[in-house]
């Protein structure tokens, strides 16, 4: 009879600890695939931010005698913005360049439509992630303009703008939804826990009248609540890892670039499901040794 007690609490005990795995990797895992969606967020901002370039027209100039001084000074100036500190890169575009990618867009060879000489010059600048809000952008395009050479500056800021704040917001939104379901996980594995720890309160009120300290009889659980934690997180880190390289083996995702992020990601679910686990655990665990004896019957 007690072999088969035995093996009845042995049974139930490898059912909770599978309980507890099985929810721990689930709710993480879910909070993982939560915190790829809003770094990959990010890093369609980052890569729109470098797609963000601002335009400068130079004067143009149809007397044909100063091409070669227009050029020469515009080429000089494209040197003196390459050394800024907002400059990713610069690209100059020439008359004749701007006129053959006119003729391209449009689907024109005849020059009887328009005259070369009516594009102007230009330079293209890219700026680097940290000046394209709308602040930095402004005051870049001021400091532009002064210069003597050039005609006009143009720039998609207002577009950028409204597409951070539509990506903010998103991001904002997804961000109080991992917060709740981060909460629902908190309550559903504490509950877990709390069931464990219940099928072994006497155990725990037992050892604690013979005389055990209150650390002695809590540590045996601590570990296997971090055990049980790590495995749960690992697992959950094995299922990102499996969708992520499915998601960028079929080009839905671009490849990984900067791997800070993600081994950020990675810590924290490693960490959330240790920590929730073994504070868990010592909630539970110290409730009971606190309990009266009577008071296990009714717990």
């Amino acid at each position: 009879m007690a072999n088969k007690t035995d093996k009845l609490n042995k049974g139930r005990l490898r059912s909770s600890n599978i309980t507890v795995v099985i929810s721990i990797s689930l709710v993480l895992f879910l909070i993982g695939i939560i915190g790829m969606i809003i770094i990959n967020a990010n890093s369609y901002i980052d890569y729109l931010k470098e797609q963000m370039v601002i335009e400068v027209f130079f004067k143009n100039d149809r007397n044909k005698n100063n091409v070669i001084k227009n050029e020469k000074a515009q080429l000089n100036y494209l040197d003196s913005i390459k050394v800024n500190s907002y400059v990713k890169k610069a690209k100059y575009i020439s008359k004749e360049q701007a006129t053959y990618t006119a003729k391209k867009d449009l689907g024109v060879d005849s020059q009887s439509l328009f005259e070369e000489d009516i594009f102007p010059a230009s330079i293209t600048i890219a700026l680097k992630p940290e000046y394209t809000d709308s602040i930095h952008i402004e005051t870049i395009k001021k400091q532009i303009q002064k210069n003597t050479l050039v005609d006009e500056v143009k720039s998609d800021s207002n577009l950028l703008t409204q597409m951070n704040k539509g990506v903010r917001k998103i991001t904002l939104s997804i961000s109080i939804l991992a917060g709740i379901i981060l909460l629902i996980a908190i309550s559903l594995i504490n509950n877990s826990i709390r069931l464990k720890i219940y099928a072994k309160r006497f155990l725990i009120k037992t050892m604690q009248l013979v005389g055990a300290k209150r650390f002695f009889i809590t540590k045996p659980f601590l570990i296997q609540a971090i055990i049980l934690g790590a495995i749960g997180s690992v697992i959950a880190l094995l299922l990102l890892f499996a969708v992520n390289y499915m998601l960028i083996r079929y080009n839905i995702l671009p490849p990984i670039v900067d791997y800070t992020n993600h081994i950020i990601l990675s810590l924290f679910i490693l960490l959330t499901g240790v920590l929730i686990t073994t504070a868990s655990t010592w909630f539970a665990t110290w409730r009971y040794l606190k309990l009266k004896i009577d008071d296990l019957y009714y717990s």
